[in-house]
């Protein structure tokens, strides 16, 4: 993700490359994890990305898979993706009584949604992000 789509006022960053039509084309970023983008936004201020490489190149997700998350989760013995935090987000937006519209934006589940949904109900990010921020 580059620098130049985050957008740390408005707490959203954009989704510029998906892979599929139904993916978000905004993500919220929640209060608690503000800080983390604010010290990934200054940290090598000169490189274009976010979360980069130590030379500076853009860091992939299969870099984070391999790297970090599935060797943690081998030594802790968890058998968890990181895809498991979208399950979890989506329950504890349903459990928070969050409308079931929002959480299918949030989720990017479009295909998800009635012709009204994806016609007429727009929302503006800050109502994304306070729903995140109900978690």
């Amino acid at each position: 993700m580059k620098k130049e789509n985050v957008h740390l006022d408005e707490q959203y960053f954009d989704v510029i490359s998906s892979k599929t039509e139904n993916e978000i084309q905004k993500g919220s970023i929640a209060n608690e994890l503000l800080h983390f983008y604010q010290n990934w936004f200054e940290d090598n201020s000169e490189c274009e990305y976010l979360i980069h490489t130590p030379d500076g190149k853009h860091f992939q997700y299969r870099n984070y898979y391999d790297r970090y998350s599935h060797p943690l989760m081998e030594q802790l013995n968890i058998n968890r993706t990181p895809h498991c935090c979208r399950h979890t987000c989506i329950s504890m937006l349903a459990e928070a009584g969050i409308n079931q519209t929002i959480i299918k934006k949030i989720a990017g589940h479009s295909g998800a949604m009635t012709l009204t949904e994806k016609v007429y109900t727009h929302f503006d990010i800050k109502e994304l992000v306070d729903a995140i921020n109900k978690i």
